[in-house]
């Protein structure tokens, strides 16, 4: 049966695909960069501004919530991937290393009170470790892993799918 001009023109039905609409992983995880980095601006404001602890600590939680969840789905998909794909280890290595640096701090802050000391310490420096990973990732790791073959649309919607699924565990635990 001849096709009319119009029906030729039709586009194809976009498969359900969740691969569709998800960024590429490292787009996904550079997005997560930038929610966390306003954070840290935001708390250092509400140092400056002599703000109630309730208003820090809220703060506080959700960068330690953030980062924890990001660097879950990087060390979970990304890193394990990065392995395959790059012939330099030392670039994860370096990245799984400041992650538990990361996570340690993120641990003592978690299990102190805004007006204990050095509280607000120990989120400057968990904020300038961040800083120092994320430059390394940005400049060096992602263009690295852009030159490869990995499928970032792919592993960024298994990224986007974690990243949901660890949300929602935090959003269901009862410390929330």
């Amino acid at each position: 049966m001849p096709t009319t001009s119009s029906q030729a023109r039709k586009k194809p039905a976009s498969p359900p695909s969740n691969t569709t609409r998800a960024p590429d992983a490292l787009k996904l995880l550079m997005d997560d960069h930038k929610e966390v980095k306003a954070l840290f601006q935001a708390y250092e404001k509400l140092v400056k501004a002599q703000a109630t602890d309730e208003k820090k600590q809220a703060i506080a939680q959700q960068i330690c919530t953030a980062l924890t969840v990001h660097a879950t789905i990087e060390e979970e998909l990304l890193y394990p991937a990065a392995y395959d794909v790059l012939s330099e280890d030392d670039l994860v290595d370096e990245a799984t290393v400041e992650h538990a640096s990361a996570k340690d701090l993120i641990a003592q802050i978690e299990g102190m009170e805004p007006s204990d000391d050095l509280y607000d310490a120990k989120v400057k420096v968990l904020s300038e470790y961040i800083e120092h990973h994320v430059k390394e990732e940005e400049k060096e790791m992602f263009p690295k892993l852009r030159k490869t073959e990995l499928d970032l649309k792919e592993l960024g919607a298994s990224m986007k799918l974690r990243k949901t699924a660890l949300l929602a565990d935090v959003e269901a635990s009862p410390v929330h």
